[in-house]
Order: C-alpha cells, then structure tokens, then sequence
C-alpha cells in the first residue's frame, strides 16, 4: 500500500504477529529517518511492534533538506493554528491507512513525537474520533490551549518530556501542558530531566520505552 506520507516503517521480524504500532512524529526541520533512531533500542523490547516515522507532509522553509509538520516562519498565532490544522488532518489520514494496512485499531497504536511532532502529536492524539493507547511527547508545548480544549474528543494517556536547560522550547512549556491537561481532565504524567537540552536524552527514552510498553501491555487486543 502506498501511504500518504513517505515513512520509514520498520517491521517486526518475518512471521512476527504486529499486535502495536509507533507512530514518531520528527521535529522542525527533521525527518523519518532521524526520529526512527528512537526505535533501535526500543525494538529490542517490542518485537511484535512496527515502527512507522513519517516525513511531513512540507519541505521546511529554514532547512530545505527536513521538512515541516507547520510553518514558523509567522510569528501569528492563527495563522499556526491554521496550518497545524491542515497538518493534523493529513495525519489522521495517515493514520487510517496504517490502521486498514496492518488490521490495528487505536488502542494498538502510540502516536509520539518531538518538539514540533510533540505539538503535533497532542493535538492528533486528543482530537480523534478514538483513544490511542497513548501519546508520548518529547521536548513540545500546547499550540494552542483555548482550541484544543473545543476540539478534545477523547481521553488518551500522555506522557510528556523535557529538559530543564531547553533553549529552543522552554520547559516552561511542560508546566503549562501538564496544567492545561489535568484541568481538562487527560491524564498526564511528566519528567522534567535535569541538565538535559533540546533532545531526546537516554533517560528520557528509557522512561518513554517503559511507559509504552506498560500501556501496551493493559491494552485489549
């Protein structure tokens, strides 16, 4: 099948049942094959589960070799809103595909993402029709509070990750997700790494990796 965005999809070994999938979300000026780095160590622990790291959808404006889940070259925040939209349904679309192509449904799958596929992530994962088994963030911030809390149409777990010396998305930001979450009722859990910049550090992929797999494993098949 040819999906509607161009992915790294790396599968369980042949003849491995896929009961899960992760869908990993890059950042700004990222691609599939940089996040998919996640998943060498995570493989080892999840073998019944495909990894699926897409490139979005537009060629980044500042680093034309990644691409861009939203343009930021606007310091407007409708018009972020507005594009990030667009962004979300192509995602779910995506996501539909991935789900008609490997007989999964939404408690199968974890939508995780960093710094700008973080944003991105949040906002696909609690604005769909169905739960996911859990969305995992790194690095990210709410877009856009007041509109996401109109659009919320489930109650999916999260977990959120940030360093404490990030230049690019301040830490800040983790404070006010976990805020926003709890007071709309999504139940959140954090980690804040300390001396931890702009990046997925091993702690904070270990603490993803078991996270997940806790999920994974209470989810009904």
């Amino acid at each position: 099948m040819t999906f509607c965005l161009n992915s790294i999809i790396l599968k369980p070994e042949k003849g491995v049942e896929i009961k899960n999938a992760i869908i990993l979300l890059h950042g700004y000026g990222g691609d599939g094959k940089d996040i998919s780095m996640l998943s060498l160590n995570w493989r080892r622990h999840m073998p019944n589960t495909v990894f699926i790291c897409p490139n979005a959808h537009e060629t980044c404006v500042l680093n034309p070799t990644g691409y861009q889940w939203f343009d930021l070259t606007r310091e407007d925040p409708s018009y972020i809103l507005k594009q990030s939209i667009k962004s979300e349904n192509i995602i779910k679309r995506f996501i539909n595909e991935i789900k008609s192509e490997f007989k999964l449904s939404n408690n199968q799958i974890c939508l995780s993402g960093f710094s700008q596929g973080c944003m991105i992530s949040i906002n696909v994962g609690l604005t769909s029709e169905e739960k996911f088994s859990c969305i995992v963030g790194f690095s990210g911030k709410i877009i856009d509070q007041n509109d996401l809390k109109k659009r919320i149409k489930n109650y999916s777990d999260i977990l959120l990750v940030h360093g404490d010396t990030d230049q690019v998305v301040a830490s800040t930001h983790l404070l006010e997700a976990k805020d926003f979450l709890l007071r709309v009722n999504v139940n959140v859990e954090t980690l804040l790494i300390k001396d931890c910049d702009h990046h997925i550090s091993t702690e904070a992929s270990s603490t993803a990796l078991n996270y997940i797999l806790k999920k994974f494993n209470t989810s009904s098949y």
